[in-house]
C-alpha cells in the first residue's frame, strides 16, 4: 500500500508539472542558443542541498545577477527529480519536486534552464545489481568514489538506460537544453588523482573486437603500439556513435533543445572551463585562449566558457581570487563567448562569496552592452596552431609561450586547433602567418593544406619538435633535416648574429639557453641565424668561457615563391612561458617584423605589455541582424592585467592617458567607451584611427561604429 500511494504522488508531481510548464514556456524563437548571448550560472548541487534549496530565492539571485541561463542537476548520477526508473538512484535528500519548480519559476521570469547529466557513475545499489555496467581495470580494480563506481560506456547503463533517463526528463519537464559532464572514457579517479588504465569491461572488449574484426584487446596506452592507435579509433568511433544516437532523440522531442558538452559532434554548445592551476607560473589568459580557440576551429558553433569558482578538487568550497573570475569573465565575452560560472550549490549560503561583486558588475555590462558582444569577425592575420583542445605538458608551454609574446606585443592573433585544418582549408589560407609551437603531428590532409597555404603567400613559423614526424615536409618547407631532435640547450648560447633580422638585441650578442635545443641540418634552408655556441666552462669566475660556434644553427629561412618559412628547432616559446626573459620573446617579434612588418601595425599603442589587447569587427547582435553579414564597425577590447603579479591576482593598477593606433580602412562615425558610455577623442588618417583613451580600469570596450 505504501509503495503504491508514493507511486501515486509521483504521478500526480509529473503531471502537475507537466502542465504547469506548458503553461509557462518561453517564446519559441529559431534555436535561442544561436543568438549568442548566454549568460549562464551553474549551480552544481550537492545532494544535500536537493533538500535545502530554495527555487524562490534562486530564481530572485539568478535575476539579480542578471543571467539569463541556469544549468543545474537533473540526473545521472542521482536523480534530483522523482524518477519512476528502478535503475536511477534518487538523491535521497530530496523533497517534493525541486526541478520542477525551478523550470517552471525560471520560465516565468525569462530564464532558460539547461539540466545536467552525468552518467560516468552509478550508486553502489546499482553496481550491486549490475556490477557488469562497471569500470575494471586491467589489474581488476574498479574505480570508486566513496558509494559511486565508475561506469563502462560500451555497457548497458551508458549505451541505453542513460538515454532513457534523458527521456524521462524532457518528457516530465519543459527543458531548453541538456548539458553532458564527464562524457567518454575513464582511466583515471580524478578526484584522488590516481591513474588505472584502460577499462577491460567485457562490453568493451566485445565491441572492440567487432570494430577491430577480431583484434586482441589493450591493457596499456601507448601511442606507439597499432593496437592502441586502433583503440584510440574506436573510443572515438564509439562516442561519436553515442553522440548521434543522443542527438536523434533529442532532436525528436524538440529542436529547441539545446546539446551541451565538451567536445563538437552532434552538439550545439561546446563548453569549455578556465580552471585555476596548481602549479606556476600561472595562465592569466586561460579565458582568451579556450575561447579564441574553439571559436576559430569550430565556427558553427556556440562557445560557452565556464569560469570555475573552486581552486581544485579538493577545495571545493575555497573560490579563486575575484580579480581573477573579473579577467576570465571579460575575456570570455572579448574572444566571443557568452557569460559563464559554475559554482557548488546554491548561490545562498555559499561558502565563498567574495567574487558576486565582479560577478554581478561584467553580467550587468554584458546585459546592458549586449548588442555589441557575440557576432563578432576576427581581424587577425596570424594564426597559431593548438596543440588541441585541452593542451598539457611541454607542448602546451611552448603553445602558452608563444601566445605570450603575441599578446604582450599587441599582435592579434587567432587559434586553430591542429585537428581542425583540414576542415577549415579556405580560412586558414587566407593568413600571412601561421605558426606551429611544436605540432609533433598533422593528418596529411593538414600538411597538403600548409603547403599550399605556403604556395599562395602565408608565410609559417615552426619551432622546437614541430612535424618531426614528416621529415619530407620538414624538408620541402622549411629544408631542415633532424639530426638530434631532443638535445639539453642548458648552458649553450645563441648569437643573435645578423642585425638585419634581429634588431632589438643593442648592446647585446649572446643569449642564454635552457631546455631543448635540436640540432637540425639547414643546408636545405637560403638562409641561417642565431649560430650556436658550445657550453663551454661556466665556473669558477676565473676559468669560464670556451664557448665556441658548434657548427648548428637555432634559426634557418626557406625562401618560397610568396612566401618565407623559418623554423627554430628550438623550445623558444617553452622558454619565455616559464622564465619570461625579453631576449626569447623579441627573438620571434624580429622574426615576425623581417617576414612582414605590416603585420604588427594592426594595433601600436603605448599601453603597457599586461592590457591585453582583442581587436573584432563586430555586427550588432539584433534579431533583426540575425543573418547579417557585413560589419557595423569595430570594437577594442582592453582587460587591465597589471594586478597580476605571476602567482597572486590583486586589484589591477588604473592606467591614464593611453593611445592607440588602429588599421582601419573606413572611417568611424563615432568612438566611445561601453563601459562609462562617454565619447573617445579620436582621428582618421590614411586608413588608421587614432584613439586618445583617458582611463582604464578593469576592462573597456571602444566601440569605433562605421
Amino acid at each position: 500500500m505504501k509503495n503504491t500511494v508514493y507511486l501515486f504522488a509521483i504521478l500526480l508531481l509529473f503531471c502537475s508539472n507537466q502542465s504547469t510548464a506548458q503553461e509557462t514556456s518561453l517564446p519559441e524563437t529559431e534555436l535561442w542558443w544561436k543568438r549568442n548571448n548566454l549568460r549562464v550560472i551553474q549551480t552544481n548541487l550537492p545532494s544535500y542541498e536537493g533538500a535545502t534549496l530554495n527555487p524562490d530565492s534562486l530564481v530572485k539571485d539568478l535575476v539579480d545577477f542578471s543571467a539569463n541561463t541556469l544549468l543545474i542537476n537533473a540526473g545521472g548520477i542521482m536523480a534530483f527529480y522523482p524518477t519512476m526508473l528502478d535503475f536511477h538512484y534518487t538523491n535521497p535528500y530530496m523533497k517534493n519536486n525541486m526541478l520542477g519548480d525551478v523550470i517552471k519559476k525560471c520560465h516565468e521570469k525569462g530564464i532558460r534552464v539547461i539540466v545536467r547529466f552525468d552518467f560516468s557513475r552509478v550508486h553502489e545499489s546499482i553496481f550491486k545489481a549490475h556490477p557488469e555496467w562497471c569500470y575494471i581495470s586491467p589489474k581488476g580494480e574498479r574505480i570508486i568514489n566513496t558509494d559511486m563506481y565508475v561506469v563502462s560506456i560500451n555497457a548497458p547503463y551508458v549505451q541505453d538506460k542513460a538515454f532513457r533517463i534523458i527521456e524521462e526528463v524532457i518528457d516530465t519537464y519543459l527543458i531548453d537544453g541538456i548539458f553532458l559532464n564527464m562524457p567518454g572514457y575513464q582511466v583515471n579517479n580524478p578526484y584522488e588523482g590516481k591513474y588505472h588504465g584502460i577499462d577491460q569491461n567485457e562490453a568493451d572488449k566485445k565491441r572492440f573486437a567487432e570494430f577491430s574484426k577480431g583484434t586482441a584487446f589493450p591493457t596499456v596506452e601507448n601511442k606507439a603500439d597499432t593496437l592502441f592507435q586502433k583503440y584510440v579509433e574506436f573510443k572515438k568511433y564509439t562516442v561519436e556513435d553515442w553522440s548521434e544516437r543522443l542527438h536523434k532523440l533529442v532532436k525528436s522531442k524538440s529542436k529547441e533543445i539545446a546539446i551541451c558538452t565538451y567536445s563538437d559532434k552532434f552538439v550545439d554548445i561546446i563548453r569549455h572551463e578556465s580552471q585555476s592551476m596548481t602549479t606556476l607560473p600561472y595562465w592569466p589568459y586561460t579565458a582568451s585562449d579556450n575561447v579564441s580557440n574553439a571559436v576559430n576551429s569550430f565556427p558553427d558553433h556556440i562557445i560557452s566558457n565556464a569560469s570555475i569558482q573552486q581552486i581544485s578538487f579538493q577545495s571545493r568550497y575555497n573560490a579563486v581570487e575575484p580579480q581573477e573570475v573579473q579577467i576570465r569573465l571579460y575575456e570570455n565575452i572579448a574572444n566571443g563567448s557568452g557569460l559563464d560560472m559554475s559554482m557548488m550549490g546554491d548561490l545562498r549560503g555559499y561558502e565563498d562569496e567574495r567574487n558576486y561583486g565582479v560577478l554581478k558588475k561584467v553580467y550587468a555590462h554584458h546585459k546592458k552592452n549586449e548588442i555589441y558582444f557575440g557576432k563578432y569577425k576576427s581581424i587577425a592575420q596570424i594564426a597559431v596552431i593548438a596543440p588541441g583542445s585541452w593542451p598539457n605538458g611541454e607542448p602546451m608551454q611552448e603553445y602558452r609561450g608563444i601566445q605570450l609574446m603575441l599578446r604582450e606585443a599587441h599582435i592579434p592573433f587567432d587559434i586553430i586547433e591542429d585537428g581542425q585544418i583540414a576542415n577549415l582549408e579556405e580560412k586558414v589560407k587566407k593568413y600571412k602567418l601561421l605558426i606551429l609551437p611544436e605540432i609533433t603531428y598533422l593528418k596529411p590532409e593538414a600538411i597538403r593544406i600548409l603547403k599550399e597555404a605556403s604556395k599562395k603567400g602565408t608565410n609559417l613559423i615552426a619551432t622546437n619538435r614541430s612535424l618531426f614526424d614528416s621529415p619530407e615536409t620538414l624538408l620541402e618547407l622549411f629544408g631542415a633535416r633532424i639530426i638530434s631532435k631532443d638535445n639539453d640547450g642548458a648552458g649553450n648560447y645563441l648569437v643573435p648574429d645578423n642585425r638585419q633580422i634581429f634588431k632589438s638585441f643593442k648592446g647585446q650578442s649572446m643569449l642564454f639557453w635552457k631546455f631543448n635545443l635540436g640540432l637540425y641540418d639547414l643546408k636545405g634552408a637560403d638562409q641561417t641565424a642565431l649560430p650556436i655556441l658550445a657550453k663551454g666552462r661556466p665556473g669558477p669566475p676565473e676559468i669560464i668561457g670556451g664557448h665556441d660556434p658548434i657548427g648548428y644553427y637555432a634559426m634557418g629561412i626557406k625562401n618560397h615563391e610568396k612566401s618565407k618559412a623559418i623554423i627554430f628547432p628550438v623550445n623558444l616559446g617553452r622558454l619565455y612561458y616559464m622564465h619570461g626573459y625579453q631576449e626569447h620573446k623579441n627573438i620571434l617579434l624580429d622574426a615576425i617584423n623581417f617576414i612582414n612588418p605590416d603585420i604588427s601595425k594592426t594595433i601600436q599603442t603605448n599601453a603597457p605589455a599586461r592590457v591585453e589587447t582583442i581587436l573584432q569587427e563586430y555586427t550588432k547582435n539584433t534579431t533583426a541582424n540575425r543573418d547579417k553579414k557585413t560589419s557595423d564597425g569595430m570594437i577594442l577590447h582592453l582587460v587591465n592585467l597589471t594586478g597580476f603579479s605571476g602567482n597572486t591576482y590583486f586589484e589591477p593598477l588604473t592606467l591614464y592617458n593611453l593611445n592607440f593606433r588602429i588599421k582601419s580602412d573606413k572611417k568611424p562615425a563615432k568612438v566611445f567607451g561601453m563601459v562609462n558610455g562617454k565619447p573617445v577623442k579620436f582621428s582618421w588618417k590614411d586608413g588608421f584611427v587614432d584613439l586618445e583613451l583617458s582611463k582604464l580600469d578593469a576592462f573597456e570596450g571602444v566601440v569605433m561604429d562605421w
